[in-house]
């Protein structure tokens, strides 16, 4: 039971913390493009990968980065295409949120509400906690050589 107590004030001391921090368009703007330098060499470290994996000559390696090439490109106009729908989307989202959120204010108690909100923030958190093992675990190398292949 101390350890569940101790472990939530953890996940709350560290929400806290993450909330105070303030990031400014300068900052953001250097996490953007360091993510981005990040992402090409991933890319071009796949690709090398790939070219030794399956001994691929260099025209068939110029051809995978245009095939590759074409394909970020259509999926950034897709991206930039939806992003209007997306947006929508995403305010009627907030806007049904609040209602429920009045909507409860009315039917509960102020200790029930309070208690609701806490509750559902810590579920919040849960499951971002969630999502980012997730996404780790899903960076990490494949491999790509068959089992009875080293055999």
């Amino acid at each position: 039971m101390k350890k569940l107590v101790l472990a939530a004030a953890f996940v709350g001391f560290g929400s806290f913390a993450i909330a105070q921090q303030t990031t400014t368009p300068q900052d953001r703007q250097a996490r953007k493009a360091e993510m981005q330098q990040k992402f090409q060499q991933k890319e071009q470290e796949h690709l090398a990968e790939m070219q030794k994996d399956l001994n691929l000559n260099q025209a068939q390696v110029d051809k995978i980065k245009a095939l590759q090439d074409k394909r970020k490109a259509e999926m950034k106009a897709d991206f930039e295409k939806n992003k209007g729908e997306r947006q929508a989307r995403m305010e009627e989202m907030k806007a049904k949120r609040a209602q429920m959120d009045a909507d409860m204010k009315q039917i509960l108690t102020p200790q029930q509400y309070d208690k609701w909100q806490a509750d559902r923030k810590a579920k919040m958190e849960q499951r971002r906690m969630a999502m980012k093992e997730r996404g780790a675990k899903m960076h990490k190398p494949m491999n790509t050589v068959a089992p009875d292949a080293t055999k």
